[in-house]
């Protein structure tokens, strides 16, 4: 390591040091809801979403172990992923928070027959049921096996970089080296 090197050598990573460093890769924000069958929307915001196989068609969630919420969602017939637009960070946000009505003024868009909730105005939905889940330290890995699927081109998604949502906006040939 050179007196100028930019990078900071922690031998020793705590969360807050994981938290800052994980944060430097940015990643799409989803929602994952569903209906009970008492008919109450149940959903929270994800940033840690994984594309994960064409064949069977697959996605990936990391959710913490000790929320409520998943233990709710991990039972329901059909979960909703929306794919979340640079619009909706206000959405992220309120899904994200532990207290409160989760969908006060958050526009939902349609509804399956088997209880998976979208997002209105997402940039892409999938309709999917629970395939298997993983113990991954103090978050589970649950895979989520693709039933039904749609999508938006024209549609900018939600970024989560820095502990901060952004916007994507397209590099330039110049930017590009």
């Amino acid at each position: 390591m050179t007196r100028n090197d930019p990078y900071i050598n922690d031998t020793d990573p705590r969360p807050e040091s994981l938290r800052q460093t994980f944060g430097t890769f940015p990643s799409g924000v989803v929602a994952l809801c569903g209906t009970t069958t008492e008919g109450e929307t149940v959903g929270m915001a994800i940033s840690a979403f994984i594309p994960v196989s064409l064949d069977p068609p697959l996605i990936g969630v990391a959710v913490q172990n000790a929320s409520r919420t998943w233990a709710v969602l991990r039972d329901l017939p059909s979960l909703g992923v929306s794919v979340l637009a640079a619009s909706q960070g206000s959405a992220a946000r309120q899904l994200a928070a532990r207290e409160g009505d989760r969908f006060t003024g958050i526009d939902l868009g349609n509804l399956t027959e088997g209880g998976a909730v979208f997002l209105a105005d997402s940039v892409s939905r999938f309709d999917c049921v629970l395939e298997s889940e993983t113990p991954a330290g103090d978050h589970t890995l649950a895979l989520l096996r693709i039933r039904a699927l749609s999508q938006s081109f024209d549609v900018p998604p939600l970024v989560f970089h820095e502990s901060a949502f952004v916007a994507l906006s397209p590099l330039g040939e110049a930017d590009i080296a």
